[in-house]
C-alpha cells in the first residue's frame, strides 16, 4: 500500500466491511482502502467448519473480550470471543445462515427507519446469497458470493430432536429462512464443498485482482481524522508505526458493534463527560454513542447421550478422530465439513408473543463451553437463546489507548420479561428432553441437574450458566430522533462523509444470527454510499490491490 489517499478508507473487514470494501470497488469507479487490525485469514482452522472450536481462543485472530461484571449474573465476567482477521467474526463463528424474521426489520421500519422494512432489505439478502439446495425459490438467491448449504446427512439425535418437538407442537421445517421461521429442522451453513465461506472469502478472494482495492492488515485504527465536522482519513498503527490515509469522498466504520463506537468516541464523537473523563477533545456530544447494547444469552443444557452417537464419542477416540478425518477428506463430509451444531428450533414460550421467541442450537456435542475439550461421555446440548431480549448495555472507553479493549456492560437479564423468557425458555427444552423419542436418548440431565426443580432455581442456573451466543448490536442505533447515531442511510449525525456499516446500526437486535443481517448491512450501505457520492468528482486514480500483512 504506497498511497496515502482513497476515495473511501473502510474500517474492519468482517461480515459488513468485506461486503462494503467489494461493492464500493466492484465498477471501477472509487479506490478503496480496506483496513483490518488482524491477520490474512491463513490459519487453517479457519476453514474448516469444525475449527471454530479451535479459534475460540485463539488471540492470534480473536479478541477475547470480557465484560465487566455483570449484576444479575452473579458478577460474573462473560467471555465474548469477536474476529480479529481477515473475515472478522465470519472467519471463527458457528456458520449458521438465519436471517432473522420479516417482523424484526419492520420494527426497524415502524421505529422511523426509513427503507428498513423486510421489502427493502430482502433483495439484499437474496443478493448475497447462493443456495444450491432451494434452486428456483423465490426465497433465496442463486447468484451471490456468499455460499449457503444445507447439511446433507440427517443424524439420529437431531431426527429425534425433531419428533420429539413435533409432539410439543413445533412443526419440521427444511428452511429457517423460507416463509416462516417457527419451526424444528437442520440448519443451513455458510459453507461450500465442506469448507466455510467467510466474508473475506466471499468478497475479497473474488476482488483480488482488482487495482483500485487495497486492503491493509495488521492495520489498528486509533481514530477517525476530522476537520471541522468532515471525515476525511483514518490515523491508524501498523508495524508499530503511526500512519494516515485521506479519504475523499468519506470513511466507512465496520468496526462491529463493539470498536465503531469505541473508534467514535476516541474520535471525538460521543457522550462528552465520558470523552472529556479520558480526556479526549469533544467534537460532537452524541449522548447514545455505545448505549443500546444488545446480545442474545445462551443457556446450555447438557445431557448425557444413552447411546455412542455424539460427536464426543468420535473426537475423544483415536478412531473417532481417524473417521471423522477420513470422512472429509474422502466426501468433505462429517463433523469436520458442519460444525457444532446442525439442529435448530424457534417457538414461542411467551403467551403475548406471535412470533418465535427463544432459539435453539442442537449440538450432537458437550462441553463447557465451545472451544473446550469435549465431555468424557456421551453428550448433547440443547443452547437456547431469547430472541428479543428488553436488556440494553453500553459500550465505554476503558482508557483514551485505542489498543485497549472497551469496556462491556451487556446488563444480562436486567428485566423481568427477561427474566421470566429466560425460565419458561429451560423450561421448553426440559419438556423437549423429556419428550420420546429424544427421552430415550437421555442417561442424565447433567446441567441444570435434577436438583434444580423451582422457576427460581432455573433462573439461578442461567446467572450462574449462562453466556453470549456472540450477537453484540445496537451501539450505534439508527434512527430519525436526535438520539439516534446514524440516520436511515447510516450517516454519523453531525458529522459529514462519515458512515456506520455493521451490526451496530441495529435499532433492535433480530431473531436469530446476526452474520448474514450483518453482510446485508454491509450490502445496503454500499448502495446508499455509492448513490450519495454519485455526483461528487471524478474517477480517482488507481491503485495497487493487494492483501499485505
Amino acid at each position: 500500500m504506497n498511497k496515502t489517499s482513497y476515495d473511501f478508507i473502510v474500517v474492519g473487514a468482517g461480515s459488513s466491511g468485506c461486503a462494503v470494501a467489494s461493492r464500493l470497488s466492484e465498477n471501477g469507479r472509487f479506490t478503496v482502502a480496506l483496513l483490518e487490525s488482524g491477520p490474512k485469514d491463513s490459519n487453517p482452522w479457519i476453514h474448516l467448519p469444525l475449527g471454530y472450536g479451535k479459534t475460540m481462543w485463539d488471540e492470534r485472530v480473536n479478541w477475547r473480550f470480557k465484560t465487566e461484571p455483570e449484576p444479575e449474573m452473579g458478577g460474573r465476567q462473560i467471555y465474548w470471543p469477536r474476529g480479529r482477521v481477515l473475515g472478522g467474526s465470519s472467519s471463527i463463528n458457528g456458520l449458521i445462515a438465519i436471517r432473522g424474521q420479516r417482523e424484526d426489520y419492520d420494527r426497524w421500519r415502524d421505529l422511523d427507519c426509513a427503507g428498513w422494512g423486510w421489502n427493502d432489505v430482502f433483495p439484499y439478502f437474496l443478493k448475497l446469497e447462493t443456495n444450491s439446495e432451494f434452486t428456483g425459490s423465490q426465497h433465496h438467491g442463486q447468484w451471490g458470493p456468499v455460499s449457503v448449504s444445507s447439511i446433507p446427512r440427517k443424524h439420529e439425535l437431531i431426527e429425534a430432536v425433531i419428533e420429539a418437538a413435533g409432539r410439543l407442537g413445533v412443526p419440521r421445517t427444511a428452511d429457517f429462512n423460507g416463509a416462516r421461521q417457527e419451526g424444528v429442522g437442520y440448519y443451513q451453513l455458510t459453507t461450500r464443498n465442506g469448507l466455510r465461506v467467510s466474508a473475506a472469502k466471499a468478497y475479497l478472494k473474488p476482488a483480488r485482482g482488482r487495482q483500485n482495492l487495497a486492503v491493509l492488515t495488521g492495520a489498528h485504527a486509533s481514530r477517525v481524522l476530522l476537520q471541522g465536522r468532515r471525515a476525511t482519513g483514518v490515523e491508524f498503527r501498523h508495524d508499530g508505526t503511526d500512519r494516515r490515509l485521506t479519504a475523499r469522498l468519506g470513511v466507512v466504520l465496520s468496526a462491529g458493534a463493539l470498536q465503531s463506537p469505541q473508534l467514535l468516541m476516541l474520535s471525538g464523537i460521543g457522550p462528552a463527560e465520558e470523552l472529556k473523563r479520558h480526556g479526549i477533545a469533544v467534537i460532537v456530544d452524541r449522548a447514545h454513542v455505545g448505549e443500546n447494547l444488545q446480545d442474545h444469552l445462551q443457556i446450555r443444557l447438557i445431557y448425557k447421550c444413552a447411546k455412542p452417537i455424539t460427536t464426543n464419542d468420535e473426537l475423544n477416540s483415536v478412531f473417532g478422530q481417524i473417521k471423522i478425518g477420513a470422512q472429509w477428506l474422502l466426501a468433505r463430509a462429517g463433523p469436520l465439513a458442519i460444525g457444532i451444531n446442525q439442529g435448530g428450533l424457534f417457538t414461542r414460550v411467551l403467551r403475548h408473543s406471535k412470533t418465535p421467541d427463544i432459539q435453539f442450537h442442537i449440538a450432537t456435542l458437550s462441553a463447557d463451553m465451545a472451544g473446550a475439550k469435549p465431555h468424557p461421555y456421551s453428550g448433547f446440548t440443547l443452547s437456547v437463546c431469547q430472541l428479543r431480549p428488553e436488556s440494553r448495555g453500553r459500550i465505554t472507553l476503558s482508557s483514551s489507548d485505542p489498543t485497549a479493549a472497551p469496556r462491556i456492560q451487556a446488563n444480562y437479564l436486567s428485566t423481568e420479561g427477561d427474566r421470566r423468557c429466560v425460565v419458561a425458555a429451560i423450561a421448553f427444552a426440559r419438556r423437549l428432553a423429556g419428550t420420546a423419542p429424544l427421552s430415550n436418548y437421555v442417561a442424565e440431565e447433567m446441567l441444570p441437574g435434577a436438583g434444580a426443580v423451582t422457576d427460581d432455581a432455573l433462573l439461578q442456573f442461567a446467572r450462574d450458566h449462562g453466556a453470549t451466543i456472540f450477537h453484540p448490536s445496537g451501539t450505534c442505533r439508527m434512527g430519525a430522533d436526535k438520539a439516534a447515531v446514524v440516520d436511515s442511510r447510516l450517516r454519523v449525525r453531525g458529522i459529514e462523509a462519515l458512515w456506520v456499516a455493521d451490526c451496530s446500526i441495529m435499532p433492535t437486535l433480530v431473531s436469530g444470527n446476526t452474520n448474514l443481517p450483518a453482510i446485508m448491512i454491509g450490502e445496503k450501505a454500499a448502495d446508499m454510499i455509492q448513490a450519495d457520492a454519485a455526483d461528487t468528482g471524478p474517477i480517482s486514480g488507481r491503485v495497487q490491490s493487494t492483501a499485505t500483512g
